[in-house]
């Protein structure tokens, strides 16, 4: 009899599920099958063929793929090999506090090489992938100027506190907060445009709302102060890195595939205004599939007519985590990431370390999240953009960062000697 387990069938998105069949014929030839629908009614898939062993068994932890979508032992393949139908999609979770992403396995005895429901899968399993921990609590921000949504683990705290910046996607992403709240943090994700009463488009950075959202933050009964941690991917890792130059109360600063000057939009702090390096739309580049990769049209930011765009992360007090997806096809953010932590040792800091990742893409997501290869964003809205990454590579990329990036904030958000 056909049998299909995965443990846990009910888990935190960015826990491993342990897949196994059992009650195969040997050595028989099987299809593994998984599919999601999003909140939209999206529906991505995966599937990889596999043989069972001579007891008719299938450990997917020991167990090649032999073909489909990936090729190797990866015992989390079928989630991160997850594709949309729809062109340039990206999987997003949405409403974190109420419901999962359910994925679907489904296991048939032949080699399935059409995505047709005429064939009946032999055994299936439906896995509960959750993006919070029960007993978290999500507080709606929306004090003076501040829109976002602010994750409490629970228990009484304090927790190390962090702010949580997405990029030109805009609105508020919550699921990446959620998730690292579920590990003891308490994150705020905060909106900066595309969102309730905020601009509806991006044209400068302000960094006295930022500072407006970490002193909200710190003010916070359960917040451990006196530093805060932030968390940023592409033009949330600029906006980072600025706080982290010019906000004393940021103690530790995660940058994912930013630039390390400004673009784009300026930016303003009180009496300082600091212009964008220009960007060129004749360097762009279109790929086969449409999509625009950007990753050679900025400026840049060595010239010596764009040093006062170059963000003076000599200034800054805390420590910064460069992680970089050296396949990142919309910015060169290895070359910016090497940039920074020049000028900081010339400065005689040593507050900054990079981790690059081959293969990796720009929108290194926490661990088993498909990789997006293109997608649109608000920033861009007229044409999907290239991110890049290897499936393979990427997937563990995204599986190591996450963890380092909790040991960062623990080392540099708790106190010595503390229990959290």
């Amino acid at each position: 009899m056909f049998q299909l387990t995965a443990t846990p069938a009910n888990a935190l998105a960015d826990e491993p599920v342990h897949i196994r069949a059992t009650g195969l014929p040997p050595l028989q030839l099987v299809t593994l099958r998984a599919s999601l629908k999003d909140e939209k009614g999206n529906l991505f898939r995966s599937k990889a063929f596999y043989r069972s062993n001579e007891a008719g068994e299938l450990d997917l932890r020991q167990a090649p793929s032999i073909g489909g979508d990936y090729v190797g032992v990866h015992p989390m393949g079928l989630f991160w090999s997850l594709k949309t139908e729809r062109p340039f999609g990206r999987l997003l979770k949405r409403d974190v506090m109420n419901s999962p992403f359910l994925v679907t396995l489904d296991l048939y005895d032949s080699p399935c090489y059409q995505d047709s429901a005429a064939v009946e899968p032999r055994v299936s399993q439906v896995v509960q992938r959750w993006f919070v921990r029960p007993g978290t609590q999500r507080l709606q921000i929306r004090e003076g100027r501040v829109r976002g949504a602010l994750f409490l683990p629970p228990g009484e705290g304090p927790f190390p506190g962090i702010i949580d910046l997405f990029g030109g996607i805009g609105g508020l992403v919550e699921f990446r907060a959620s998730l690292l709240a579920a590990h003891g943090f308490a994150v705020l994700a905060l909106a900066y445009f595309a969102y309730e009463d905020l601009p509806k488009r991006m044209l400068e950075v302000d960094l006295e709302y930022f500072e407006e959202a970490v002193n909200l933050l710190l003010a916070h009964p359960k917040i451990h102060g006196p530093g805060i941690g932030v968390i940023s991917v592409s033009k949330g890792a600029e906006i980072a890195l600025a706080m982290a130059c010019f906000l004393k109360q940021v103690a530790a600063t995660v940058c994912i595939n930013g630039p390390t000057a400004i673009f784009d939009f300026p930016l303003r702090y009180r009496d300082l205004v600091m212009t964008p390096i220009p960007s060129f739309l004749e360097r762009m580049q279109i790929e086969v599939s449409g999509a625009v990769r950007l990753r050679h049209y900025r400026g840049d930011p060595r010239d010596k007519l764009n040093q006062q765009s170059v963000l003076p992360i000599e200034k800054a007090q805390g420590q910064i985590l460069f992680i970089v997806g050296e396949d990142d096809e919309t910015v060169n953010s290895r070359e910016y990431a090497k940039q920074a932590l020049d000028q900081l040792q010339s400065h005689g800091r040593s507050n900054g370390r990079m981790l690059a990742y081959p293969g990796a893409g720009h929108l290194i997501e926490p661990p088993y999240a498909p990789l997006c290869y293109a997608s649109r964003n608000f920033i861009h809205v007229s044409m999907p953009l290239l991110w890049g990454g290897e499936p393979v590579a990427h997937a563990a990329a995204q599986e190591h960062a996450w963890g380092e990036i909790q040991k960062f904030f623990r080392q540099h958000l708790i106190p010595t000697g503390s229990k959290l």
